[in-house]
């Protein structure tokens, strides 16, 4: 999936105000040249169409600065809205070229039926919908697919267990628990639910007039 954006420089000085009057979102590159950063306009209406299909800290996108002779791939590391309104009012991106490694949060796929769902009616618990993984710019994967078709009632998949893809490295401890299937609910016979409303205590004061009558 090819996404482009096209910037332009900005004058750290400009009023962020008064740029998305006119319909410019104040933006920042970084990444580009060691610590420095570089700060963009992006036309609003093009950041809402780039943010229906890209994710956060996933996606890689085509930047091009119009008005200098950067361009290059970055990742969107973060998107700031107005408090209430839901409004973008900044974007940040971060350059990959030169990059060996980045590390970026990629969404999980739960695929099969686990047996202990299927067989012993057990519940499929998932402890995590992402996972903050390392790999190279190019490796980026868009999903990471998690077979649950052999787990039975009891199992469970750690970060350590997940097959990720070739040159794909999870961040965290191997311990963590991704999804497990747990134990079926078990409901109430009736004869404790019977026992359980027979054991209501009685007042002393009603059951005395309750006895005269």
């Amino acid at each position: 999936m090819e996404l482009t954006i096209e910037c332009s420089t900005r004058d750290p000085k400009a009023k962020a105000n008064v740029l998305r009057r006119q319909g410019l979102l104040p933006a920042v590159l970084y990444g580009h040249n060691g610590t420095e950063s570089l700060s963009l306009t992006v036309p609003t209406l093009d950041a809402e169409a780039l943010l229906r299909r890209a994710s956060v800290n996933n996606t890689l996108v085509n930047v091009k600065v119009s008005d200098t002779a950067w361009k290059g791939k970055a990742l969107i590391r973060e998107v700031q809205t107005h408090p209430w309104k839901e409004k973008l009012v900044h974007l940040s991106f971060f350059a990959v070229a030169g990059q060996d490694e980045v590390e970026v949060t990629v969404p999980l796929n739960y695929s099969g039926e686990a047996s202990g769902v299927k067989d012993e009616g057990g519940i499929l618990n998932t402890e995590l919908n992402e996972l903050t993984i390392k790999c190279s710019p190019e490796s980026i994967p868009e999903v990471i697919d998690i077979d649950v078709s052999n787990l039975g009632v009891g199992d469970s998949l750690t970060l350590g267990d997940l097959v990720l893809p070739k040159g794909v490295e999870a961040v965290g401890e191997s311990e963590v628990s991704v999804v497990a299937v747990l134990p079926p609910k078990k409901e109430a016979a009736p004869e404790e639910e019977l026992a359980e409303e027979s054991d209501v205590t009685i007042p002393s004061e009603i059951a005395e007039v309750l006895g005269n009558e």
